[in-house]
C-alpha cells in the first residue's frame, strides 16, 4: 500500500501538508510528539476524507524511534511514495545562555531525523524509480543567525544536504525538494521565543507555504524559496560581505 509519511503533522506546516495530501486521496502516516494534537488531526481528517490514516506518537530526537518507524512501514508492507520532513523547532537565545541539551536535541530533530528518513525512504523510492520528498529548510539556511545560531545552522545543513542529494538523484524519477519559507504563522514562534522577529515582518500562513511546496514538488523542483520578498533577500545577500549580512540578521533577532 502506498502512504504519504509526514513528520511534525500535529500542527502548523505538517498539518497543512496532511490536509493537502489527504485531499488528493493519499493514505497518510502521520508522526508527531504531541499525542493529543495528533489524534485531533487524525480524527478531523477522517471525517473529511475516505482514506487510511495512521499515526505514530514519538520523539524524533531518539534514533531508535526513527528505526521503529521505518520498520513499521516494512512490517505493514507500506511503500512511502511521498515523504514530508516538516518536524523541527528553534530557540532564540544568546549563545552563552543556551541550554546545550536543547540545542543538541534540535540538531537531532531538525537534521538527523530528516537525514535518516530521507536516506531509508529514498532507497525504497529508488527501487521503484518513483517518489517525492519534501525537506523543509528555511531562508535562515542562507545566512548565519546570531541569537538563533543552532537553528540557522540546522537549516543550512538541510539546504546543502538537499541540493547534493537532488543532484545525485537527477537521473531517476525520485524527486527531492528543499522548501525554504520565510517566517510563517505556526506554533514555532511561541516555542522558539521569536516574537521580536515576527513583530517586524508580516508572516504568511502555513497553508500558503504548504500549497506552494506541494506544487513545486509535483513539478520536480529541487529547491524553492517561498515568496518574492524572500527570494530577493536571498539574492541580494550574495552581493554583501558575510559579516554585514550577519549583522543585519542579528538586528532582526533582537534589540542589541
Amino acid at each position: 500500500m502506498r502512504v504519504t509519511l509526514i513528520t511534525g503533522a500535529a500542527s502548523g506546516l505538517g498539518y497543512e501538508f496532511a490536509e493537502i495530501y489527504a485531499s488528493k486521496n493519499n493514505n497518510l502516516l502521520l508522526v508527531d510528539i504531541d499525542e493529543k494534537k495528533l489524534n485531533e488531526v487524525v480524527n478531523t481528517l477522517k471525517l473529511k476524507y475516505e482514506i487510511i490514516i495512521e499515526s505514530i506518537v514519538t520523539d524524533l530526537g531518539n534514533k531508535d524511534e526513527l528505526k521503529k518507524i521505518y520498520q513499521y512501514t516494512k512490517d505493514h508492507g507500506y511503500f512511502v511514495d511521498n515523504l514530508v520532513n516538516s518536524a523541527g523547532f528553534g530557540d532564540r537565545c544568546d549563545f552563552l545562555d543556551m541550554d546545550i541539551d536543547k540545542q543538541m536535541a534540535m540538531t537531532d530533530v531538525d537534521c538527523n531525523a530528516l537525514l535518516y528518513f530521507t536516506k531509508v525512504f529514498a532507497d525504497e523510492m529508488a527501487k521503484q524509480n518513483e517518489g517525492h520528498i519534501i525537506n523543509v529548510a528555511s531562508i535562515a539556511g542562507f545566512m548565519s543567525g546570531p541569537y538563533m545560531c543552532t537553528y540557522h545552522a540546522c537549516k543550512a545543513y538541510v539546504l546543502l544536504l538537499g541540493e547534493a542529494i537532488s543532484h545525485e538523484l537527477r537521473k531517476t524519477n525520485v524527486k527531492l525538494l528543499t522548501l525554504c519559507p520565510g517566517p510563517f504563522l505556526s506554533d514555532f514562534v511561541k516555542k522558539a521565543h521569536n516574537d521580536y522577529t515576527f513583530q517586524k515582518i508580516k508572516p504568511v500562513t502555513a497553508k500558503k507555504v504548504a500549497e506552494f511546496g506541494y506544487k513545486k514538488s509535483l513539478k520536480g523542483k529541487t529547491m524553492a524559496i517561498v515568496g518574492l520578498k524572500n527570494r530577493l533577500t536571498v539574492f541580494i545577500c550574495r552581493f554583501f560581505p558575510r559579516k554585514m549580512v550577519t549583522a543585519v540578521s542579528a538586528k532582526n533577532m533582537k534589540k542589541e
